[in-house]
């Protein structure tokens, strides 16, 4: 394995608790240079969920590129992670675990926004009702699930505790479990865990279970935000431009499909791919999806979107040597949206 890759696969161990398959290998089916470029992009999807390249496949707005479902995926390192060893031609993950990715000059590149938190979408740190949790000190000693460790959830909280008055080592003593977002909430109910990390339709169907209540949001301390991005590494852009072009203009669509579609009209689409695809899942959480929480049209990326992350890695002394700029880490060149455009 080349020195490269070892620290490749260093700084995904960071962002991630599972085991690392460094086994994996190639580009796939990339097209050689000059030659044809590929159409079958191989991904991970979510129990449940429908992603968006998933609706943008069933809507028609990939064009000849298809999806090859490899498996599911629990959390964004995860994802990212099989995107940089080759297991998978595209992944998704919280922006700041790509930062530290690219760090260790991983070759990847983001290239559009996938979700994000608003008004409607957002991530919420729960409680039971009768929990004795109400402000940041009291989650000193206490565990928090999640869906995964290093990415947007513990990125979010210590921002929030941070801002709260409470010092590194006190910080320290909030234990972060990681819990698949399906079994989140069973964990919480259960007091196996003092705070739940919900968010999406997952937030929402547990919500409407009742006896539980909130500490504080990603939207009440940020604002509208896009927090993470699909990846592709640069070897296979290089390959195949006109093949990620398709890709990103597809998701871009599929965002602003949903934003514009009456919700009970997305649900059902949703929902109709769910029973398509034949993977024997629930499709009871498509009910409470309520929007994307993208905040750049048609998933366009904002350079304040990775800043905000790079200066957070810094403070917590994640990030060794010169600072990566966000404008090497992402693009918007295949994004149709740019510039006031469309799709």
């Amino acid at each position: 394995m080349s020195p490269p890759r070892r620290a490749i696969l260093r700084a995904l161990a960071t962002v991630t608790t599972l085991t690392l398959l460094t086994g994996a290998t190639g580009c796939g089916g990339d097209a050689t240079a000059g030659g044809k470029q590929t159409t079958e992009l191989r991904y991970q999807g979510s129990v449940g969920q429908v992603t968006l390249p998933e609706l943008a496949a069933d809507l028609g707005y990939l064009g000849d590129v298809t999806l090859n479902w490899i498996g599911n995926v629990t959390g964004g390192p995860q994802d990212i992670q099989a995107t940089a060893t080759g297991q998978s031609d595209f992944g998704g993950a919280f922006n700041g675990a790509i930062v530290k990715l690219a760090a260790a000059n991983a070759p990847i590149t983001a290239v559009v926004s996938y979700y994000g938190s608003d008004a409607q979408t957002f991530q919420g740190y729960y409680v039971l009702d009768d929990s004795p949790i109400r402000s940041p000190r009291d989650l000193i000693g206490r565990k928090v699930g999640m869906n995964t460790l290093g990415a947007h959830a513990e990125a979010v909280l210590k921002t929030w505790l941070a801002r709260s008055g409470l010092s590194p080592a006190e910080v320290k003593q909030v234990e972060l479990v990681a819990l698949p977002p399906v079994n989140t909430e069973q964990s919480l109910r259960q007091k196996q865990i003092d705070v739940a990390v919900l968010g999406g339709v997952i937030r929402d169907k547990a919500v409407a279970s009742g006896g539980i209540r909130t500490i504080f949001t990603d939207y009440e301390l940020l604002g509208a935000f896009s927090g993470g991005t699909y990846v592709f590494r640069d070897d296979f852009v290089k390959r195949n431009p006109e093949t990620v072009k398709a890709f990103v203009t597809g998701v871009g669509k599929a965002i602003e499909w949903a934003r514009t579609q009456p919700r009970e009209t997305v649900v059902a689409r949703m929902r109709d791919i769910i029973g398509k695809r034949g993977r024997n899942e629930d499709p009871s959480l498509v009910a409470y999806w309520k929007s994307s929480g993208v905040a750049g049209r048609g998933g366009l990326i904002s350079e304040q979107e990775f800043a905000t992350w790079i200066d957070w890695l810094a403070a917590e002394g994640e990030l060794k040597g010169d600072r990566p700029k966000p404008a090497d880490i992402y693009t918007n060149r295949f994004n149709p949206f740019v510039d006031g455009g469309g799709a």
